[in-house]
């Protein structure tokens, strides 16, 4: 059975996790995007925490923004400084000081802030496993350089918009559930009844926090009047990842093109892809047992602790 918890942290930011597995054993903290919840790693959880299958502590947070967390009203709360701040208190709390993550797992803006912490802080974890989250080098050269990434990161401007909150939650949240759709236009199997309602319950809580995810980053596509991506220069010392890392790539991604997979190995020298094809964005919903089998393969026999 997944527990809740609400870990108030030193900093003054109180994050809602859903846990599975005994406090104590080695953790694997998994960070969810947007416009998600910790919710869709709950069959992740209950996996992992499973003694078959490691017998982990398994934690995944609400990010900040996301109801039920701590959702600070002013854009600037949620540069990247903040995220990372946030996650490595965490990691404090659940872990203690001296013994790091069996693995942090992340998807969409779950990984962003785990490619920083990963660059930062990377001795607090042994193991990192990126789900269709780009590296902000990869990103930040798309961004400038390839058409086709621009025109499918277009969508951040729209979620900059003053009003995008109210559109979003217009029609019963229709845009919201629209961006899981299948390439014909159809909601996918996933995305059931059960389901639709724990998005609606974060989503009716307030969007402002997730929407403010894009308003405080420059990395979305330039345009008149917004140079955005264009205006940043990311030097190597900010991009080098040393954790053992794999990412995991959904390669039917409409937002994130393959394209940012390329290049990788400059700055992540120690990585493994899995690509899957047929998976889109959603590849958590669409295929748990392609992620299970990803970060299993990612466990070494050294952080595997069967009882």
């Amino acid at each position: 059975m997944i527990d809740t918890i609400a870990h108030a942290l030193p900093h003054g930011t109180t994050l809602h996790c859903r846990t599975r597995g005994e406090r104590g054993r080695p953790v694997l903290l998994f960070l969810h995007g947007f416009p998600e919840g910790a919710f869709i790693w709950d069959a992740l959880l209950e996996h992992f925490a499973d003694p078959a299958h490691g017998g982990y502590r398994c934690v995944a947070p609400w990010l900040r923004g996301f109801a039920p967390s701590s959702a600070p009203p002013d854009v600037a709360a949620y540069r990247a400084k903040h995220l990372v701040q946030d996650i490595t208190a965490l990691i404090a709390a659940e872990c203690g000081d001296s013994q790091p993550l069996a693995a942090l797992i992340a998807h969409d803006w779950g990984g962003a802030v785990a490619w920083n912490l990963a660059n930062q802080r990377p001795e607090l974890m042994q193991r990192l496993v990126i789900v269709n989250s780009p590296h902000p080098g990869t990103f930040l050269r798309e961004l400038q350089s390839n058409p086709a990434q621009q025109a499918a990161s277009e969508y951040m401007h729209f979620l900059c918009r003053p009003d995008a909150e109210a559109l979003l939650a217009a029609d019963d949240f229709r845009r919201l559930f629209g961006f899981f759709d299948r390439a014909d236009g159809t909601a996918p199997a996933w995305l059931t009844p059960e389901v639709r309602d724990q998005y609606r319950a974060t989503w009716g809580a307030g969007l402002t926090g997730p929407c403010n995810y894009y308003r405080a980053s420059p990395l979305r596509p330039p345009r008149e009047g917004d140079p955005a991506a264009d205006a940043l220069t990311l030097p190597d010392s900010m991009l080098t990842v040393n954790v053992p890392t794999r990412v995991v790539w959904g390669l039917d991604d409409p937002a994130l093109l393959p394209g940012l997979l390329q290049g990788l190995a400059q700055w992540v020298p120690s990585l493994t892809r899995t690509e899957v094809p047929g998976a889109s964005h959603w590849i958590v919903h669409e295929q748990p047992a392609a992620v299970i089998q990803a970060i299993t393969e990612s466990l070494t026999p050294q952080t595997l602790h069967n009882q």
